[in-house]
């Protein structure tokens, strides 16, 4: 697995772009939430229009609150000597960040990618190298396999794949 190089150069940035990017981490979300909200109605207005029965909820996405480490009491907070760091110490932030913020925010585009590989596991049922990351949308028929005709064109791979065909097991 590849990682991302982030802890062994965090110290070495100067404190003024720490402080411009910290509040870079939200900027994305406030564009992009109503946006991803609206793809979400829409998609999932255009599954239930062709048809589509238990999508999964995006309930399913967000974590319990109970699965969460900590609460408001024993909630470990950012300690350091200098003084620029010190409104990462405080607890209420802390939850919000972790209990809200980051939970919600990766289940919405989580849940989105999701209802996406949905729509793509219909509409376009042809392998490509990264079609076995869409296995978690996996459907009983794709819109090719309905048809006799058109499913006697698809290449034998694309027709026996059980990501969108439950038959092909």
């Amino acid at each position: 697995m590849q990682r991302v190089k982030i802890g062994k150069n965090f110290e070495k940035q100067p404190i003024w772009k720490v402080l411009i990017g910290v509040p870079l981490i939200y900027l994305p979300l406030i564009i992009a939430i109503p946006f991803v909200i609206i793809g979400i109605i829409a998609v999932r207005a255009h599954l239930k229009y062709v048809g589509a029965t238990d999508v999964r909820p995006f309930r399913d996405f967000v974590p319990t609150w109970i699965s969460h480490r900590y609460s408001y009491k024993n909630q470990i907070v950012y300690e350091t000597d200098s003084s620029w760091r010190n409104w990462r110490s405080h607890r209420f932030y802390c939850i919000f960040y972790c209990k809200l913020y980051c939970p919600l925010s990766v289940a919405l585009f989580k849940y989105m990618a999701y209802l996406v590989q949905i729509v793509e596991n219909w509409w376009c049922p042809f392998e490509h190298d990264k079609k076995a990351e869409y296995s978690d949308a996996a459907l009983d028929k794709s819109y090719w396999h309905i048809y006799e005709r058109e499913r006697s064109r698809l290449h034998p791979d694309d027709r026996e794949n059980p990501i969108w065909n439950e038959e092909a097991k």
